[in-house]
């Protein structure tokens, strides 16, 4: 089973309002394993960056401005992520992006259906608690002490951490075995006393007649 973790970094949070994607990152997993793989790019969105998004991901428009556009990439993009489900967080924003994106070019658009949304995941797991990317590192104990600032491939990194957490962790049986350790353990401190399972002389005479009721019983063979 293939999964492409996916993330994105864009100049703002409408694509209508004449925002683009400036880096998207991918991470590859095969059966809930990440294999080291990944796609990484960063998009010329051929506009200006805001004082806001730059805040976020401290990407420039000079710096940009020397990066392939999106049709420059996205046959690059089709072919990492081929036919894989997408696991995203928030993934109607991404994929918001990628499909406005994918629409200027005339290409066919993802599916919201392809897409594992961790976000709703989240949510559904611990209701009512903190959903973005960074409580989820701190609730999984997992490092993102270099995220100062965001960035696609590094985020798609944690995420793909967060997934599997959600999704059982990487104790893959879901906790089964510890319980059934502590099971075992409990049965070795209490043990039951044996029933004895002979037949009782009445069970024996009800088990005769019973038989002899019978045509050809094959106790009597």
């Amino acid at each position: 089973m293939r999964e492409v973790v996916l993330d994105t970094e864009t100049t703002g949070l409408d694509p209508a309002a004449g925002h683009r994607i400036v880096e998207i990152g991918c991470v590859e997993l095969v059966n809930h394993v990440a294999t080291g793989r990944h796609f990484h790019t960063y998009v010329n969105p051929q506009r200006e960056i805001p004082d806001g998004a730059k805040a976020i991901h401290g990407l420039t428009a000079e710096f940009l401005g020397g990066q392939p556009t999106f049709a420059a990439i996205v046959d690059e993009l089709h072919a990492f992520i081929a036919d894989a489900t997408l696991v995203i967080h928030n993934a109607e924003f991404d994929l918001g992006f990628l499909n406005f994106e994918l629409q200027k070019l005339g290409q066919p658009q993802l599916p919201i259906e392809r897409a594992i949304d961790t976000m709703l995941l989240a949510r559904r797991k611990f209701p009512g608690a903190p959903a973005n990317l960074d409580a989820l590192c701190r609730r999984f104990q997992i490092d993102n002490s270099d995220r100062t600032l965001h960035g696609a491939l590094k985020d798609a990194r944690l995420l793909a951490e967060v997934y599997l957490e959600l999704i059982g962790g990487r104790q893959r049986d879901l906790g089964l075995a510890a319980s059934g350790s502590r099971s075992a353990e409990a049965g070795t401190q209490s043990r039951r006393t044996p029933r004895p399972h002979a037949p009782t002389p009445e069970e024996e005479m009800a088990h005769t007649a019973f038989v002899d009721r019978l045509q050809s019983p094959i106790w009597r063979s």
